[in-house]
């Protein structure tokens, strides 16, 4: 997990769906300390990650425009890690 989430808002394109899904996973591990979901964690982690992404594109929604974009390109528009979910996913297949 990285130890910083990045910034969304200013993105161009806008944050995608995905991409604050990610960051509300992040914050959602790092706060409650899970790292591998149990049957005991899984639902209470899932609806936390949920209500925080709903929050976040509410929050994205509502903010004005940034007069700059964000320093740093978010995770998932990374050709790296890109390659590195898809590498996974094959192994899940």
């Amino acid at each position: 997990m990285c130890r910083n989430i990045t910034t969304l808002r200013g993105l161009q394109p806008a944050a995608t769906t995905e991409e604050i899904e990610a960051a509300a996973r992040q914050y959602v591990r790092k706060v409650s300390g899970v790292q591998s979901l149990s049957d005991a964690t899984r639902e209470p982690f899932e609806a936390a990650v949920a209500q925080i992404a709903e929050i976040t594109a509410h929050l994205l929604e509502h903010l004005p425009e940034r007069r700059q974009p964000p320093a740093t390109v978010p995770p998932l528009r990374r050709p790296e890690v890109r390659a590195r979910i898809a590498a996974r996913e094959l192994k899940k297949a």
